[in-house]
């Protein structure tokens, strides 16, 4: 007995073995990857984290869905994620202890979420992270400690954000961070001891936001940065020793409005190699005092005027080898010639007294209208509860409880921020005396009602947000005073309609934000031609616009249009027709069940970016982007229930695309998809809705495409066309066909392993 027990239990134990261990339950609409522990939920329309992923996963991919908050402890369950992507995901809230327990995370992507606030713990537990993507979010706080967690971060992603203003100790804690990008804000103001203990930074990039003045004292505490770049900002003036940056090897001042630079402005950025001053507003410049490593100084774009004021930078240039970048832009005579190829005997003057004594003569004059009596300087005067700066030309009262304008700040303000304060009411030239003023900031300051001129006298104001507040409509004459305003932010009100009438007294409005309000239909009442003829951004994101009338949007010049997260229910073509120079339109997550013939043909010369996502787009006509070819870059239609798509093939100028999260019907009918897609030079991921064997599986992956038959839906005879259609860009139908006559044709034969007999039958399809 005891033998037979042996042998049974011994039997029973080789028969257990025997069986495969069962596999780790998959959630249901994600693709599981056993062998290389990754779980795929991308466009799934989830609303929180999936509690089935395996354990032992490493790679979880949850990009398009819909979780909005992400609770404490919402990946308790998955301890060993190494990658984790959150991408467009409608997140607007990550609460404390939500990445608690991913001490092994490295990268994560919370890339285009609506996220606004950066809490003190909201990264709490991602000790190993080296890579945070938080681009394209709304945020506009960053909390004292958010980062304190990330020791071990190399790279953090903050651009197209809405950053006005970085606190001190902002990013305390990234005691390793190479790069910090905070490009594409509205930065103007940096604290001083903003980016205090980032011993190791090497790269910074703030280019596109709105600084005025390069912000020395604040660049002093980055000992290590070797490549800044602030190009695009609105600086004017670069003055004695500003740069002062020891180990700075490449610095970025392009595309700003520098009317002059002082010689000894990087006396402290010794080992400075390449400047890029390209695009600015100078004239002369001096020979610079302290690089002595400069290799490289562009300064095209520039009015530089060749005389003999510029010998000495000429001299300067040559005996330290620097190659210079740039051309003439006077006198008539040197008009366009090239910086480097002038010698000394060209660069003439008529006569160097009588040029000196005209620039003294004008300095004087302009002097004496700032200063109208010889009456010493006295000491700048300040309202109380307020702080001013003289030296930056910066003033602030922010969050400091007042309920009325503050009048008495120093009559060279530039930028005054008055945010967070209760003045509920803007009475009639509430701004004397700021006649320098470029920049005001009145977010979040419970404004309900702004009386006509209360920014009269601001001549110079190019800024101006009132951003939430409690406007629920505005007067024609509101912005009356004010004839420079270019960058109007009125986003997070209530109003209700367009503010047409009040635009029409701004002839320079630049860009325009009017998210987060009430309008519920665009009127040709405020035709854009009129009131904002150089209009170039308009930002109507989040309201309830379900019309357009046309005539409404007829511009010149727009060529940036948002219009995602309305109630429009039909691209508004019509209304489109006049929009001659649009580039850019989004109609992302409005309720667009079907797109029609020739959708955006009124636009198709112009646009460049063309967003679909969202919309729960059951259908579109074959063709609804006729007319669209070469020049569209990127196109998204992502998360919506298109079971088949129009042909793709003329859109040759793609760099990218987002497809996923279609239940795309696989069969013959999408053979046509397929070809494109081995064709396109770019990645393209699309996968399976239909038939259910199929669902979740990459199109790219399929063999089902070899087993279609000879008849295909499209009948042979329209096969040319197809090509033709391929071959035939916009920009130049006759050299596309020249250089390749069948493209289509010749890629998928080289790339396909079908047999001989179906290559012979797919040479048929379409």
């Amino acid at each position: 007995m005891g033998l037979f027990s042996v042998l049974c239990c011994g039997n029973i134990l080789l028969v257990f073995l025997a069986f495969p261990v069962a596999a780790a339950k998959c959630p249901r609409k994600c693709i599981c990857d056993d062998s290389q522990l990754t779980v795929t939920c991308v466009g799934k329309n989830l609303t929180e984290i999936p509690p089935t992923v395996d354990q032992i996963t490493v790679k979880l991919d949850l990009r398009n869905n819909d979780f909005q908050v992400l609770p404490r402890g919402a990946f308790l369950h998955t301890p060993y994620l190494t990658h984790l992507n959150l991408q467009r995901c409608n997140i607007v809230k990550v609460k404390e202890g939500a990445f608690r327990t991913l001490g092994r995370v490295v990268s994560l992507n919370l890339a285009h979420n609506n996220i606004e606030i950066l809490y003190q713990e909201s990264f709490d537990g991602l000790s190993s992270l080296k890579e945070l993507h938080l681009d394209h979010n709304r945020v506009e706080e960053i909390q004292p400690g958010a980062f304190t967690q990330l020791s071990f971060l190399n790279m953090l992603a903050l651009t197209n954000n809405q950053l006005v203003y970085i606190p001190n100790m902002a990013f305390q804690g990234l005691q390793n961070i190479k790069w910090l990008r905070l490009s594409h804000n509205s930065l103007n103001n940096l604290a001083t001891e903003a980016f205090a203990g980032l011993f190791t930074l090497n790269r910074l990039s703030l280019d596109h936001n709105e600084l005025q003045f390069f912000p020395t004292q604040t660049m002093t505490r980055l000992p290590e940065v070797t490549r800044l770049d602030m190009s695009h900002n609105r600086m004017t003036y670069l003055g004695e020793e500003a740069v002062s940056m020891a180990k700075l090897s490449h610095l970025h001042l392009g595309h700003m409005s520098l009317q002059d630079l002082s010689d000894t402005a990087l006396s402290q950025a010794p080992l400075l190699s390449h400047l890029d001053l390209s695009h600015n507003q100078l004239r002369y410049l001096e020979p610079l005092v302290g690089p002595k490593e400069l290799t490289g100084l562009n300064l095209t774009g520039n009015p530089i005027y060749c005389n003999c004021f510029l010998r000495p930078l000429k001299q300067w240039v040559r005996r330290g080898r620097v190659k210079l970048l740039g051309s003439c832009a006077g006198p008539p005579h040197l008009s366009d010639e090239p910086l480097a190829a002038l010698g000394p005997l060209e660069l003439r003057c008529r006569s160097r007294e009588e040029t000196l004594k005209e620039e003294f003569e004008e300095q004087e004059e302009n002097r004496e209208k700032d200063l109208p009596t010889a009456k010493p300087v006295q000491k700048a005067m300040c309202p109380d509860n307020c702080f001013c700066d003289v030296d930056a030309l910066h003033a602030t009262c922010e969050g400091h409880g007042h309920t009325k304008i503050p009048r008495g700040f120093p009559s060279k303000t530039q930028l005054l921020d008055l945010r967070g304060n209760h003045f509920h009411y803007l009475p009639s030239n509430s701004f004397p005396g700021a006649e320098q003023v470029v920049s005001l900031h009145l977010e979040s300051c419970k404004i309900h009602e702004i009386d006509g001129g209360a920014f009269r006298g601001m001549r110079s104001l190019l800024y101006l947000y009132l951003s939430h507040n409690d406007l629920t409509s505005l007067g024609p004459d509101a912005f009356k005073g004010a004839p420079q305003l270019t960058y109007l932010h009125l986003e997070g009100n209530r109003l209700a309609q367009f503010p047409g009438p009040a635009l029409a007294l701004l002839p320079s409005l630049f860009v325009l934000h009017l998210e987060r309000n009430a309008i519920s239909k665009l009127e040709p009442t405020g035709l854009l031609s009129s009131v904002a003829p150089v209009l170039r951004g308009l930002y109507l994101t989040n309201n309830t616009i379900s019309t357009i009338a046309v005539g409404a949007l007829d511009s010149a010049y727009l060529d940036t249009l948002h219009l995602d997260f309305n109630n429009l229910t039909k691209v508004p073509t019509q209304a489109l027709s006049r929009a001659v120079s649009l580039e850019e339109l989004s109609l992302s997550r409005n309720s667009i069940r079907w797109i029609g013939a020739k959708a955006f043909q009124p636009i198709s010369k112009s646009l460049k970016r063309l967003y679909l996502e969202e919309m729960g787009t059951e259908k579109m006509s074959r063709d609804s982007l006729v007319g669209l070819g070469s020049g569209l870059t990127a196109l998204a239609l992502g998360g919506n229930r298109l079971e088949e798509l129009p042909d793709l093939s003329p859109l040759s100028g793609l760099e990218l695309i987002h497809l996923q999260g279609n239940p795309l019907l696989c069969d013959c009918a999408l053979l046509p998809l397929r070809r494109w897609m081995e064709n396109a030079s770019l990645s393209v991921t699309a996968t399976c809705g239909h038939p259910p064997e199929l669902r979740g599986q990459s199109i790219g992956d399929l063999h089902v495409f070899k087993s279609c038959p000879e008849k295909e839906p499209v009948s042979p005879p329209k096969a040319p066309r197809a090509i033709k259609a391929k071959a035939n860009p916009r920009a130049s139908p006759v050299k596309a066909q020249a250089k390749n006559p069948k493209p289509a044709k010749a890629k998928w034969q080289k790339n396909t392993k079908a047999s001989a007999v179906n290559r012979k039958n797919a040479e048929k399809t379409p």
